[in-house]
């Protein structure tokens, strides 16, 4: 496992880095990233074997708790940080908090304003879904030859931008393969096939949380289920718990604490003195 000296000068154990997610262009390995925003789900992260966590800035401090190894990409979203100085301010305060890199998909001299100060940014290409209103709702996005080769233009210009890495979300398969092969970046597959250098879902979807699953997730887990199993349990026991202060039957003796005789008669005899 790689040794670095994190950003605040600390030896720090990661999972991988930076040079290692780049060099997977020539490699036929590939990463897997997950969501996470607490420590609990990091730290599951990182027993399960992922390599990389993305969190949105704010959650760095939890999700470092959480996993001291995985690599963890602080997304910058489009709240907050307006300008490019509130942007490169968020950027430092992430990676201060533990963060490896970050990612935005804000605009290329944004992604070039970070990459002058060496922060490893990533960019975001395909369906962006706060900007679905440009696409005209939520589809994969390269879907015609004209539509593809506009988007294989900012791929280029967002790596003359200085971006290491692009989340490429919901680009056709074919598409995508096409691109990844074409890209010095590091490519990251959220829903855009496997011809990517990391594959990418969010922990949601893989874990079986979500009301609504997309078509691109797989769920391998049933929490949902087990929440609902919860809530019902909980209820179960409180509808007794209620049931019992009723009827007397709570508390019974062996839930209740004891004196011995001649202790609580000397005890009485306190109260009323003759």
């Amino acid at each position: 496992m790689p040794r670095i000296l994190d950003f605040n000068g600390r030896d720090a154990d990661r999972t991988v880095t930076v040079e290692s997610i780049v060099a997977l262009k020539n490699s036929t390995t590939q990463f897997a990233q997950v969501t996470a925003a607490t420590a609990d789900e990091s730290a599951a992260a990182e027993a399960a074997g992922i390599e990389m966590v993305v969190c949105m800035a704010g959650a760095v401090p939890a999700v470092r708790q959480g996993s001291s190894r995985v690599f963890v990409t602080a997304a910058i979203d489009f709240g907050g940080a307006v300008t490019l100085d509130e942007l490169l301010g968020t950027a430092f305060d992430a990676l201060t908090n533990g963060a490896d890199a970050v990612i935005t998909a804000r605009r290329l001299d944004a992604v070039h304003r970070l990459a002058q100060e060496d922060i490893p940014v990533m960019g975001h290409l395909g369906f962006v879904p706060k900007k679905s209103t440009l696409y005209g709702g939520v589809r994969a996005v390269g879907r015609t030859a004209d539509e593809a080769t506009a988007l294989w233009k900012k791929f280029q210009q967002l790596e003359d931008a200085g971006a290491f890495a692009v989340e490429c979300e919901v680009i056709p398969a074919k598409v995508m393969a096409e691109i990844n092969q074409r890209t010095g970046m590091a490519t990251i597959s959220l829903g855009s096939g496997p011809h990517a250098n990391v594959m990418f879902l969010f922990s949601s979807d893989i874990c079986g949380e979500s009301d609504r699953k997309p078509r691109h997730a797989r769920a391998y887990g049933d929490l949902k289920g087990l929440y609902a199993q919860v809530k019902a349990e909980r209820v179960r026991a409180l509808t007794a718990f209620r049931a019992d202060i009723a009827t007397g039957a709570f508390p019974n003796e062996s839930e209740l604490g004891q004196i011995d005789p001649d202790e609580l008669k000397q005890f009485i005899a306190s109260l009323d003195p003759d």
